[in-house]
Formats: C-alpha cells, sequence, structure tokens
C-alpha cells in the first residue's frame, strides 16, 4: 500500500499519496451524486400512500399505476417522441456547426462559436418565458413542434461542445486529402471525417436525447393540453400531492439514462488498432 502512495499517478511523476486529497474530493463528490439515486429506488417499491424511506413494506403498486394509467402513458410517449425528434434535428444541426466553426477561418468565428452557446449561459426559464410568447404568436403552443423547436435550442450547446472538442484532435489534412483525389467536400466529410469523431457524434446525440427527456422548465412553459411531458406530470404531481408515482418513474428514468450511456460506449468507442 505504501507502494502504491509513491507511485507516480501521472507523466509528472506526481505521486498517489500528493494526489490523495483529489480522490477524497472525488469520492465525496460521487457520495453525493449517488445517494439520491440509493434513496428514490427503495422508495419507488414502498407500498406506502406517501414517499416513505426505508419502505415498511416492500410493493410494485406504483409501477402497476404508472404502466395502467393512460395520463402517464400519454405524457411518457410525449416526452419519448418529442426527445427523438430533437436528438434527430439537434444533432446533425449542432455537428454541421461545430464542423463550420472549426473549418472556418473567418476572424469572428469565436464571437459566432460563442453566440451558439448562448442557450447555455441564459437562465432557462428566460428561455421558457421566450418562447411561450413566440409561440403564442405562432399558434404552436403544446405542440410537439414547439416542444422539440425549444429542446434543440437547449441541445445544440452541447453538440457543439462535444463534436468541436473530437474535432480539435482530428487531422483536417486526411479529409484535405480525399478533397485533392476529387471527392465533393460533403463526400470527404461523410466517408473521411465522419467515421472519426463518431464516438462524439454519438455522444451528442445521447446527450441530446437526455436533454430533452429530462427538461422540465421549458416544458412547464411550452407543454400541455394533449402533449404534456413526463417531467412536467411529474413536477406537477410533486407539487399537488406527494405521489409516490413519481419515485418509480425516476427509478425508470435512471434505467434509461443509464442503459443509454452504456449503449453509446458500445456502439460509439473507437475501435482500438492492432498493434
Amino acid at each position: 500500500m505504501l507502494k502504491w502512495f509513491n507511485n507516480p499517478a501521472t507523466e509528472t511523476q506526481v505521486t498517489h499519496g500528493q494526489r490523495l486529497w483529489l480522490y477524497i474530493v472525488a469520492v465525496i463528490i460521487m457520495i453525493l451524486l449517488v445517494t439520491p439515486t440509493l434513496i428514490v429506488v427503495p422508495m419507488s417499491f414502498s407500498d406506502s400512500q406517501y414517499l416513505e424511506f426505508p419502505p415498511e413494506n416492500w410493493s410494485t403498486r406504483w409501477y402497476d399505476f404508472y404502466f395502467g394509467s393512460d395520463e402517464w402513458m400519454l405524457a411518457t410517449w410525449t416526452s419519448v417522441k418529442a426527445a427523438f425528434l430533437t436528438m434527430l434535428v439537434a444533432t446533425p444541426i449542432g455537428v454541421l456547426a461545430a464542423y463550420g466553426l472549426h473549418a472556418s477561418k473567418v476572424k469572428f468565428v469565436r464571437a459566432a462559436f460563442v453566440l451558439m452557446l448562448t442557450p447555455m449561459m441564459v437562465p432557462v426559464v428566460l428561455i421558457a418565458i421566450g418562447a411561450f410568447y413566440a409561440y403564442v404568436q405562432l399558434g404552436i403552443l403544446y405542440t410537439i413542434t414547439g416542444l422539440v423547436l425549444a429542446h434543440t435550442v437547449l441541445a445544440l450547446p452541447l453538440v457543439i461542445i462535444v463534436t468541436g472538442s473530437a474535432l480539435q484532435g482530428y487531422d483536417m489534412s486526411q479529409e484535405e486529402a480525399a478533397r485533392s483525389l476529387g471527392a465533393p467536400r460533403w463526400k470527404a466529410f461523410l466517408t473521411v471525417t465522419l467515421p472519426q469523431i463518431r464516438f462524439a457524434v454519438v455522444t451528442s446525440a445521447l446527450l441530446s436525447f437526455l436533454t430533452s427527456f429530462d427538461e422540465v422548465v421549458v416544458a412547464m412553459f411550452v407543454s400541455g393540453g394533449d402533449n404534456p411531458t413526463l417531467t412536467r406530470n411529474m413536477f406537477n404531481a410533486l407539487r399537488d400531492q406527494i405521489d409516490p408515482t413519481i419515485a418509480s418513474i425516476s427509478t425508470i428514468m435512471i434505467l434509461v439514462t443509464t442503459f443509454m450511456m452504456v449503449l453509446a460506449q458500445m456502439f460509439g468507442q473507437e475501435k482500438k488498432k492492432p498493434k
């Protein structure tokens, strides 16, 4: 054990012992992040009429109620549909924007990059209020179209950041070589560049889906009627009454998020080159 403390942790010869404080901070942060999950999951199997931890009696009644409720199923379908469409819209737009910013030689490209990240800097509630008043004028309030447009605005900065980071480590001379051999730029991008940044693209698609699926503030303003989102209904259920169904839904959302993260790692990771 003592030998491990004296071993270098990085190429700069910083030892594990010198970084012990960093490990302790990381463990504390992980505990704070995981603890709510460890509380919510058992609560979802409680037989009580109210949120209860630890459960006195174990039951799946709230899962049965969720899957048997037309209201919850409608909200779930709306969230899944909006998230999937947001992923289809935000991912290609964000990837092309990141590529354009990376390849552009325009003087004000950094200003354009900052402008595209504005939705991350502005409080979400302001975006929600602006979208609400704009949608009233356009007649798309409480529609899937309006929800997807708003969520795309929120997802685009993430796609641009992730894809842009991947492009920073990509050698553009490979694409330039393909273009010098007669390939159109779009074909060179699709056949040379895109396969090499596929992990970033898959990750961006995942983040776009989860951004829409988990979003609640904008959904409170622009979703409703025949198109309520799952998070909107969960917020209302928690505000109006302590409904244990939300613990069951939260557990399912945790499983969905974890599954998608694993899926992204499985299908998006780079193939190891043979030695």
